[in-house]
């Protein structure tokens, strides 16, 4: 997906979540001046060879432990959307990539970068202050955005860090992506957000995210060039 395709689900997003265009932008150029102070950034085509045939693209719905407890995923690209990465290694698996917007578990984060993940991190108006404590302390990141890209900040698509992660693993090269953990119900997973013990019912602003996720993902399945599949939904 490129500007010119995401510009009108951005603006609808915009209106409808109540965020700051200007604010997002800011936060680009904020994370762009972060990528190179620390000069261990990533470029597409260094991120692209990673990236498999197959990938699995982990979310944080509550069918996620039961599908990592049931399947096997070692043939395929692991790409977990934020706090996903937690349930993967909770499960003995290390995911090739890490799609977040900073808002899962750090520590674990910070654990699978350690031991060889590369970081796509997103830039956006609520997450400056993030990005400035933990990006200098992060290595192999792709930076991406959700304004006009920048020219080492990408923007492939996508809104929330799970159809974020479908996106770029359709933008470099994946040919059959598996959503794993991606339920969009009434529950929402406890690996969503760090402060969550246990699944949770979904609050209003999460439901909206649910919806625009999956009307993101439906466009990904029918304009795609890769055969998105979904388990567990």
């Amino acid at each position: 997906m490129n500007w010119r395709q995401w510009e009108p689900f951005y603006f609808r997003i915009v209106r409808e979540m109540g965020y700051s265009i200007e604010e997002d932008r800011k936060a680009a150029e904020i994370l762009r001046a972060l990528l190179l102070e620390g000069d261990d950034y990533l470029l597409r085509e260094e991120l692209e060879v990673v990236v498999g045939r197959k990938a699995y693209v982990f979310g944080c719905g509550p069918s996620l432990g039961d599908a990592l407890r049931e399947f096997d995923f070692s043939d395929g690209t692991l790409i977990a959307a934020d706090g996903a990465t937690s349930a993967l290694l909770d499960a003995g698996l290390l995911p090739d990539i890490i799609v977040t917007d900073l808002d899962g578990r750090i520590s674990d984060i910070k654990l699978a970068n350690d031991r060889g993940s590369f970081l796509v991190i997103h830039a956006h108006g609520d997450n400056v202050d993030k990005l400035t404590v933990y990006v200098p302390v992060l290595s192999r990141i792709l930076g991406t955005c959700q304004t006009e890209p920048l020219d080492i900040v990408y923007n492939f698509g996508g809104f929330t860090d799970g159809d974020r992660a479908a996106f770029l693993a359709e933008e470099l090269g994946a040919r059959e992506i598996v959503l794993v953990g991606f339920d969009f119900g009434d529950v929402v997973g406890k690996w969503s957000k760090p402060g969550l013990r246990a699944h949770s019912p979904v609050w209003e602003s999460k439901r909206k995210k649910f919806e625009f996720a999956k009307e993101l993902l439906e466009w990904l399945e029918k304009n795609g060039r890769a055969e998105l599949m979904w388990l567990h939904q």
